[in-house]
């Protein structure tokens, strides 16, 4: 397993609770849109047995053609000890990078693309727009629906309707709008859905949907081929 070292060359502000590390990109690391890497803190590998306490599993916010990669994470006060590590890391400092892959990468199969996604889950989804709005082919439309409770919406100059590129974007800041809305998305039976967010946010996601009549082959995670069935085979007559 290869591991790269690098620096934060920037740290973005993003809102109140989220931040934005941008990193130097090492030599011979490559990555495409919706990719998610581990990300260690200094100090990680130094025992016999890596320190879990200091890696995680994190979606890489940016695309190559942006020479850095972004890391956007909400950090609020009371946290793990990662983010409490993560938080007082300055530009200079380093950290790691490995095991980097996308599960997620943008369908081009002539189809309408939802994407669907909560709070900082919008970094997973920001490159795959950002890929779309610089080559459309073979997609028809996307549609943005995120929901944030806290009112912070991120990355709004990116994710902002621009009915010239066919594109749509929502915010909406309640559970009941949020799933009003996918029910309403998932009255398009051939369209691919992309879910982007916490297991139980997931699982919410695909009820709705397979109850609106969607099929598991039209339904992206950000999980694992051996993780993807214990998510899609969700039994509904239950």
């Amino acid at each position: 397993m290869q591991i790269y070292w690098t620096k934060i060359n920037k740290i973005i502000e993003e809102t109140p609770e989220v931040k934005t590390y941008m990193l130097d990109c090492p030599e011979g690391f490559t990555w495409e849109e919706g990719a998610h890497t581990h990300f260690a803190l200094e100090g990680f590998n130094a025992g016999e047995k890596p320190n879990r306490g200091l890696i995680r599993h994190m979606s890489i916010s940016t695309l190559p053609h942006e020479n850095s990669i972004g890391i956007t994470t909400r950090i609020r006060e009371q946290c793990s000890e990662f983010k409490a590590t993560l938080r007082n890391l300055e530009v200079g400092n380093k950290v790691a990078l490995f095991k980097t892959h996308s599960n997620v990468p943008l369908k081009r199969e002539n189809k309408n693309v939802y994407l669907l996604s909560s709070g900082v889950g919008l970094a997973t989804l920001r490159p795959l727009v950002i890929d779309y709005f610089e080559r459309a082919d073979n997609v028809n439309q996307i549609h943005s629906l995120n929901i944030d409770s806290s009112k912070d919406f991120l990355f709004t100059n990116i994710f902002e309707s621009a009915p010239d590129k066919k594109f749509t974007s929502q915010f909406v800041d309640n559970r009941s709008d949020y799933y009003e809305e996918v029910k309403n998305l998932a009255a398009d039976k051939d369209g691919l859905f992309y879910i982007v967010g916490s297991d139980e946010f997931l699982v919410q996601n695909i009820e709705v949907l397979r109850e609106q009549g969607i099929q598991p082959e039209q339904i992206m995670l950000d999980k694992h081929e051996r993780q993807l069935s214990d998510f899609l085979s969700l039994d509904l007559s239950v």
